[in-house]
């Protein structure tokens, strides 16, 4: 997957510049997510559908 130009973080993500999170991103098969601290790190892709398992799995 490229690098998404589309990186979206949490109205939640803390006082301040609301660096205290993390940021995702979406193609149309797969999530990206990464450090907002550390936007140049490391990102972690998986499979949308896996995402969506995991994020219904929280509520």
């Amino acid at each position: 997957m490229d690098t998404p130009g589309n990186w979206r973080k949490s109205s939640y993500s803390g006082p301040g510049d609301g660096d205290s999170c993390v940021e995702i991103a979406n193609s149309p098969t797969h999530i990206a997510i990464r450090d907002s601290k550390v936007p140049a790190g490391a990102t972690l892709t998986v499979p949308a559908e896996a995402f969506t398992d995991f994020l219904e799995s929280l509520k």
